[in-house]
């Protein structure tokens, strides 16, 4: 079944729709206090159609557990850029070495609840590719159509109850394969396809 709608992008064309963006860095007070981090936003071509790739954390790690993801992490002293933090932690979490992601730009950086300055680095990915998962952090990775995450009848705004006592309007899509794709990972996934044009 095919979910591609008319949208056609080439690699060029994405490049090209980030580099337009205007990049707006973090402005709050705290900034110099957040510890850095970075995910891939691994876009792949599915028989022509665009998908994006996501992971599901296991129950064992610190943060976000059991949840849908991206590939990334914290900052380490040894990563010369955001989208080294990106595409090292990628290579850590399910087995993709830098030299296969095509990086097309980032998206603006944002503090999470958990005190990360993080910024989303979008990449093209090789598909189908042979992924070695990290047991430790890793338990699987799937793939959702770009066609069928544009469609707003897919997600709604919900609101939550952070960790820290306040309540927040957060995205939650609906359940795709029994994957259930929402919060930081929902929103940096509406701010890529706003900048696509897909919105």
């Amino acid at each position: 079944m095919s979910h591609s709608n008319g949208f056609r992008f080439t690699p060029d064309t994405i490049s090209r729709k980030l580099a337009h963006q205007v990049f707006r860095p973090y402005q709050g007070a705290d900034k110099d206090r957040l510890r850095r981090a970075a995910v891939l936003v691994p876009l792949l071509q599915i028989e022509q159609d665009w998908h994006l790739l996501y992971i599901r954390r296991t129950e064992t790690v610190q943060n976000h557990r059991g949840q849908v993801a991206f590939p990334g992490g914290a900052a380490e002293a040894e990563d010369s850029s955001v989208e080294a933090t990106a595409l090292r932690e990628t290579h850590e979490e399910i087995g993709l070495p830098s030299g296969c992601v095509r990086v097309f730009g980032h998206l603006n950086e944002f503090k999470t609840n958990s005190n990360y300055l993080l910024t989303p680095v979008v990449g093209c990915i090789p598909w189908p590719y042979p992924f070695v998962l990290s047991k430790d952090e890793v338990s699987h990775l799937f793939t959702i159509p770009l066609a069928w995450l544009a469609d707003p009848s897919h997600r709604e705004e919900r609101p939550f109850m952070t960790g820290a006592g306040t309540q927040e309007k957060v995205i939650f899509y609906q359940v795709y394969n029994s994957e259930l794709l929402w919060g930081i990972t929902g929103y940096i996934t509406v701010l890529l396809l706003k900048i696509l044009g897909m919105e």
